[in-house]
């Protein structure tokens, strides 16, 4: 573990962008947090161009799920960790079923967030 030190007089004027460099820079580790959590830290191929494609989609799956996070999900969800969303949200039971010429999602109803899907349904719902 690597320890370090970071201090500042209160009078120094760089303490602002210093500040703001630091939270950037907390942002960047916590993008590449979420990306190490879709799939960053494997290469499944032996050829660059293979682990390029592979790396390509891997960012772009991050980035989907985060906007779906972002546009779709309630305020407390914003911020979850892809590998949460996934075991919580993505692999939870459900069924859609037409009826009447309306599209409905069935979910357990003791699902422990069942809730949280069925607001992610009516914000795309509304968004479409």
């Amino acid at each position: 573990m690597d320890y370090r030190y970071w201090g500042s007089t209160p009078i120094s004027p760089a303490i602002p962008a210093t500040s703001t460099r630091r939270c950037a820079h907390a942002h960047v580790e916590q993008h590449i947090a979420r990306l190490k959590d879709s799939g960053l830290c494997r290469f499944p191929f032996n050829r660059f161009e293979s682990n390029q494609a592979w790396l390509m989609t891997v960012t772009l799956a991050a980035d989907l799920l985060r906007w779906f996070a972002i546009m779709c999900l309630p305020a407390s969800w914003v911020n979850t960790r892809p590998k949460r969303l996934r075991w919580t949200l993505l692999h939870a039971p459900g069924r859609l079923v037409r009826t009447a010429r309306q599209t409905v999602v069935r979910i357990i109803d003791d699902w422990p967030t069942a809730d949280v899907l069925t607001h992610a349904y009516q914000r795309i719902a509304h968004i479409a």
